[in-house]
């Protein structure tokens, strides 16, 4: 790799470029490189010290398959400002609108990381919070909409009473009538409390909050006030300098980071849910699983999951949590998948046993402490 390439004034990122054959791929390369950096033809450019250090580079070029080929740019630190945003508009902002560029990952510099800080809880934090520290860890989901907050809150206590260790919101539930916030955080925080009277064991409630944000401030202030122990963010959706800045300013607790709407843009799952969803805060990050009702196959699950708790520095790991369709009785393909740092996530086929779901619930867990233990932290 060429010595600039070692220093903070320069990063990497790696774009899929489709291309009936070479010459195609270099000329898209070459206009990529422009696009991401100073939007003009380089003949534009007279300004040497911005030939130099902003204009950015093809770094490298080699072929994935017959019609597509992988470009290695090198662009501008200072170009990202340090920012979410403007770091997403570096790495893939006009670019998204090109249909035959797909962003397939960055090596985010050290200085932007410094900046973003990652998780404040991570896997341990999870473990601490939770008290699973030898095993990996449960996750369901209150569903469907439309149920008003008792109904709700007779959910979370039943998932919570009988071992799930975080109970969730679906990502669909916000504000509406049928369920107010308030009311509905309420609720379910005091079904959390009364499920941890009766069994002595601690599970979390994280609520979703979504909206404007004036109404994400004020949410974040009502789980406060209700000792809610997690909530859901999905950053796609309320965007993801708002979700930023609510992690690292106002949020005090942990982070799942949920998928919704990440699959609009055309950028590699690996890096957006796993690598950048991390570098921004989240605690744990909700994806599908291979086999259920999303498309995803085992390589992009295995990837998302290394880019989420692999070595990075001073990032804390975030905990992976597949999902989407998933079955108690694939508890053991699981976990011999991911090992002991995941938290498994099951809604519907937990909810569709109606008034059999204490029992439903308790095979989960069973089945979670039966798939082994880790060493104790």
């Amino acid at each position: 790799m060429p010595d600039h390439l070692t220093t903070e004034t320069r990063f990497i990122a790696r774009y899929r470029i489709a291309a009936a054959h070479r010459a195609a791929a270099e000329s898209a390369a070459a206009a990529l490189a422009l696009e991401q950096s100073v939007e003009v033809p380089l003949a534009a450019v007279f300004d040497p010290w911005v030939r130099e250090h902003v204009v950015g580079r093809v770094e490298d070029l080699t072929n994935q398959d017959a019609e597509h080929y992988i470009a290695t740019l090198s662009l501008s630190v200072a170009s990202t400002g340090l920012d979410v945003a403007q770091t997403i508009n570096m790495l893939f902002g006009n670019a998204s609108l090109h249909p035959h560029v797909t962003l397939v990952d960055a090596q985010l510099p050290e200085a932007l990381l410094r900046a973003l800080r990652g998780p404040r809880f991570g896997i341990q934090g999870l473990r601490d919070r939770t008290g699973a520290h030898r095993r990996p860890l449960t996750c369901a989901a209150l569903k469907p909409q439309g149920l008003a907050p008792k109904a709700l809150a007779k959910l979370c206590f039943d998932l919570a009473a009988n071992g799930i260790d975080i109970i969730k919101d679906d990502h669909g539930l916000a504000d509406q009538d049928y369920a107010p916030f308030q009311a509905r955080v309420a609720a379910c925080q005091r079904a959390i409390q009364a499920a941890a009277l009766e069994t002595g064991r601690t599970a979390l409630y994280a609520p979703s909050l979504v909206g404007a944000p004036n109404a994400l401030i004020t949410q974040t202030q009502i789980v406060h006030e209700h000792g809610v122990g997690a909530v859901l963010l999905a950053p796609a959706l309320i965007g993801m300098p708002v979700f930023h800045a609510l992690v690292s300013e106002h949020l005090k607790v942990p982070v799942l980071a949920h998928p919704a709407y990440a699959g609009a843009t055309r950028v590699e799952p690996a890096f957006l849910l796993g690598s950048f969803f991390r570098a921004m805060g989240a605690d744990a990050v909700i994806y599908p699983h291979h086999g259920g009702r999303f498309a995803f196959d085992a390589g992009r699950c295995a990837a998302i999951a290394q880019a989420a708790r692999g070595a990075w520095g001073e990032i804390r790991a975030a905990l992976p949590v597949p999902a989407g369709g998933m079955q108690v009785d694939r508890v053991a393909e699981l976990v011999q998948f991911y090992g002991h740092d995941v938290m498994l996530l099951i809604g519907g086929a937990l909810l569709t046993a109606g008034q059999d779901l204490p029992a439903q619930t308790r095979a989960f867990v069973q089945a979670v402490a039966q798939s082994g233990t880790v060493a104790a932290t």
